[in-house]
């Protein structure tokens, strides 16, 4: 667990998970085998295994202490849950997360806003906890933002024109729907969702905003305190990468073209403002500020404290 400061703004890293996910050419499929492997040495080893050609990340969540509030953005994949399409979330369990949240010294009921930059299975997954049999939320005092534009693709009561399409295929709409079930619509059903769109004040440090291309709704989070800023990018970068080549996508976005476009939208104002970029999935460092280096940038890594 570490933490940072940007003005009157405390943030604390948890990681629920580092390590492996997959082949690297399959997660960023734009990018040649050869890329990988010309850029992989400086990469390695907290982005990339040289070994297996592996990208390496994490599953993590960002707590922010602002204005007064506790903000979680993303809740990771959580405990319990049925995804059988993707064997590093399927019934995971050991409660490391809330154990995390208790060493960050958090309880649920002390958390007042959870952000989910958009609605995939590993950014909403500890909205809710089981209990009695039944998924409900888990933060009992909390808003939720919700981007409005994710629930109208998610949810199956809003019957999306993709849905009916057939695109991009029926085993990830069974996937989706899974996830809605279990971590987005106990959230509805208690009242606790504000589905949010354009651009949205939270306190006087944060902004959420619209970044759209990975899902229908993605978005960042932007801090501005004391001078400093930062901005939580969510899947808008999977790998650093990415920084070097803003026109790859993820094998994820569900709109490569238009997810490109806010990626380098959002790293160009980045480098301008001296923001820190704060990924959700960017294992090691975690966060870095950019700069501009050829057609793409550069990473200026963050310096975190470690929490004991």
């Amino acid at each position: 667990m570490q933490r940072l400061v940007l003005g009157d703004v405390e943030i604390v890293r948890l990681v629920e998970y580092q390590g492996p996910f997959g082949p690297a050419g399959a997660i960023v499929p734009d990018l040649a085998e050869r890329v990988w492997r010309a850029e992989g040495a400086g990469l390695a080893p907290d982005h990339y295994e040289a070994a297996s050609g592996s990208f390496v990340g994490a599953l993590q969540t960002f707590v922010l202490r602002s204005g007064g509030r506790t903000v979680l953005v993303d809740t990771g994949v959580g405990d319990g849950r049925e995804r059988p399409g993707t064997p590093l979330f399927h019934r995971r369990e050991g409660g490391r997360f809330m154990a995390l949240l208790a060493r960050a010294g958090v309880r649920p009921e002390d958390v007042d806003v959870v952000v989910n930059t958009h609605l995939h299975a590993d950014h909403v997954g500890w909205n809710t906890r089981e209990r009695d049999g039944a998924w409900v939320p888990a933060f009992p005092n909390a808003d939720y933002y919700l981007p409005a534009a994710d629930l109208a693709f998610f949810d199956p009561a809003a019957a999306h024109p993709a849905r009916a399409a057939g695109g991009p295929g029926p085993e990830l709409w069974e996937d989706w729907d899974r996830v809605f079930a279990d971590s987005v619509a106990p959230v509805l059903a208690a009242g606790q969702a504000v589905p949010w769109s354009g651009q949205v004040r939270l306190d006087g440090a944060l902004v959420l905003a619209e970044a759209p291309g990975h899902t229908p709704g993605s978005s960042v989070l932007r801090l501005d305190s004391g001078g400093e800023r930062a901005v939580f990018v969510g899947d808008l970068l999977h790998s650093p990468v990415q920084l070097a080549h803003p026109s790859c996508s993820s094998c994820f976005c569900l709109d490569p073209v238009l997810a490109a476009r806010s990626r380098q939208q959002v790293l160009a104002r980045a480098a301008d403002e001296k923001a820190l970029v704060v990924p959700a999935h960017f294992a090691g460092a975690g966060a870095a500020r950019v700069r501009g280096e050829g057609a793409g940038f550069a990473a200026d890594w963050a310096d975190w404290t470690p929490v004991e």
